[in-house]
C-alpha cells in the first residue's frame, strides 16, 4: 500500500494512526517482500503475526500459502481486515497481544513462526512473552526501533546488554539483517528501525532452568551497577551466593554486563539445579 493509498484509505476510515498505540504503517513493498524472504515463509507454513495494521505483510505471507493467525487491537483496522481479508488461511483475533493467553493460542500450532511489523509500543513487552510460552517460535523476524535491535543482540560490556538480551540469547540466535529509516512508514517515527531476526537454537535448556534464569537476571540487572554478589547475596542468602560464585571461580564483585549467557547458564545450574 502506497503513500497515496494509505492516505486515501485512512481518510475514508476518518483514522488518524495513533501515537500511543505505536502505529506506523510500512509503505516500501521492497522491504515487505525482504521480511517475507527473510522469514523463510513458504506454503503451508503456520504463521503468528502482531500488529497487522492494513495487512499489507498479512497478504504477502498468504500469497506464499502460509497460515496466517493475526492480533490486532485496533478495532477500526480489525473490521479493515475482516472486510479485506475472507482466506481460510486467515485467523484474525481483535485483542490486545500482551493479555492474549499465547500458551493456548500456540497450543495447537505445532512448528510455527513470528513474523511482524511490530507496533514499537508494545515490542519489548511481546518478545519477553514469547520467551515464556511453552511452544517458542521456530524462527522470528520482526522489524523494530533500531535500540531494541541493538538490545535484544547485544553482547557483554555495552550498554544495550541486559536482562531481555540474556533471556532471548538464552533460546535464540539473534541477527539484525537491516537498519530501515524513518522516510518507509507513515508517520515516519523519529528513530531509525532494524529488521531483526531470531533463530531458535536445536538444544534448548529445561523449562526449570529458564524459569530460574530468568528471574535471576532480572535481579542481577534491576541494579547493574552494583556487585553481583553483594545484590543475588541480599534475595538468595549471602552463604548461598558465595559457595556458587567460589565453585565457578566468579568474583562477587563482577557487575552482571559482564557475564555471557554461558556464565548465567552456569550460575543457574550452580544455584538452582544440584
Amino acid at each position: 500500500m502506497n503513500k497515496e493509498k494509505l492516505l486515501k484509505t485512512l481518510e475514508s476510515m476518518d483514522m488518524r494512526p495513533g501515537r500511543g498505540l505505536g502505529q506506523n504503517f510500512l509503505q516500501d513493498n521492497n522491504l515487505l517482500e525482504y521480511i517475507v524472504r527473510s522469514s523463510g515463509i513458504k506454503e503451508g507454513d503456520k504463521i503468528l503475526e502482531t500488529g497487522p495494521g492494513f495487512g499489507v505483510l498479512t497478504e504477502l505471507m498468504l500469497e506464499k500459502g502460509a497460515d496466517v493467525t493475526a492480533i490486532e487491537y485496533d478495532h477500526r483496522l480489525a473490521d479493515y481486515l475482516r472486510k479485506n481479508f475472507g482466506s481460510d488461511n486467515f485467523n484474525l483475533i481483535e485483542s490486545d497481544a500482551c493479555k492474549v493467553d499465547l500458551d493456548e493460542l500456540t497450543a495447537s500450532f505445532g512448528d510455527y513462526y513470528a513474523v511482524a511489523n511490530l507496533p514499537y509500543a508494545i515490542s519489548s513487552v511481546f518478545i519477553a512473552r514469547l520467551l515464556e510460552v511453552n511452544n517458542p517460535p521456530k524462527r522470528m523476524v520482526f522489524m523494530l526501533q533500531k535500540e531494541m535491535g541493538q538490545r535484544l543482540a547485544a553482547v557483554p560490556g555495552i550498554k544495550n546488554y541486559g536482562s531481555l538480551s540474556v533471556r532471548t540469547q538464552l533460546l535464540y540466535d539473534v541477527k539484525i539483517l537491516r537498519i530501515v529509516p524513518p522516510e518507509v512508514f507513515y508517520p515516519p517515527p523519529k528513530v531509525d528501525s532494524a529488521i531483526v531476526s531470531f533463530e531458535l537454537k536445536s538444544e534448548l535448556p529445561s523449562p526449570k532452568l529458564i524459569k530460574h534464569l530468568s528471574k535471576l537476571v532480572k535481579h542481577a540487572f534491576e541494579q547493574r551497577r552494583k556487585q553481583m554478589g553483594k545484590v543475588l547475596g541480599k534475595i538468595y542468602g549471602r552463604e548461598k551466593i558465595e559457595s556458587a560464585f567460589a565453585e565457578l571461580n566468579m568474583p562477587l564483585e563482577i557487575r552482571p554486563d559482564k557475564l555471557t549467557v554461558d556464565d548465567f547458564i552456569k550460575l543457574t545450574e550452580a544455584l538452582f539445579m544440584q
